[in-house]
């Protein structure tokens, strides 16, 4: 690798770290309203999604988004169906529960691997995340070297940055959701905030171009 451009590249990645997106809007719902182990395995289903796109990337994948729209669209309405299904689930939940006790039970009942699973598939069924890396990660690659492993190396570095800012904002959000929903009593409305995002998620993608 060229280190001579690691700085810039470092910086460039902190700086999209901390940029408002759908991954950092689901980190800090599930973080202000279940907690700081919420927002900890939607951000590790989030990192994993970034190894397997620095993957796609370098074996080619990213070129061939850009060279078939129609696989792009596929992917986009497969994320759209999928987001609009988990915040018709939650909402359903919502407006069954007869009690704030029964919503709480409800909404703490999702396992750690779920957690991860959505921060996972959120990331991944937005096609744009996988054009992104192919057309951000080359740009700091030196041709006189091996390409694909110059942005295996890249991927990964960008992919552990995004981790930590991660892990600091789950831990941030979790913090003062605590505040927050103690003051406001917003427990039993939880499943019904995180439906609404959901849906919220889905028509952004769909109307994302």
């Amino acid at each position: 690798m060229d280190f001579s451009i690691l700085p810039v590249f470092l910086i460039a990645v902190f700086f999209l770290a901390i940029s408002p997106g759908p991954d950092l809007l689901l980190i800090s719902s599930y973080a202000s309203s279940k907690g700081f182990k919420a927002g900890f395995m939607i951000s590790a289903g989030i990192f994993v999604a970034g190894l397997l796109q620095t993957l796609l990337v370098a074996f080619g994948l990213g070129q061939l988004l850009q060279a078939m729209p129609p696989l792009v669209w596929a992917i986009k309405i497969v994320g759209v169906l999928y987001l609009s299904w988990l915040g018709l689930n939650l909402l359903r939940v919502w407006f069954k529960s007869g009690s704030a006790s029964t919503c709480t039970s409800e909404t703490k009942s999702l396992g750690s691997t779920r957690l991860m699973y959505q921060g996972l598939l959120n990331n991944l069924m937005n096609p744009k995340a996988l054009l992104f890396f192919s057309m951000f990660l080359p740009q700091f690659t030196n041709v006189q070297f091996n390409l694909t492993a110059q942005i295996l190396v890249l991927g990964v570095v960008l992919s552990c940055i995004a981790l930590l800012v991660n892990i600091f904002f789950s831990l941030s959000f979790s913090k003062l959701g605590a505040v927050v929903g103690n003051k406001f009593k917003l427990g039993r409305h939880i499943d019904g905030i995180l439906g609404v995002i959901f849906l919220g998620l889905a028509a952004r993608l769909a109307t994302s171009k």
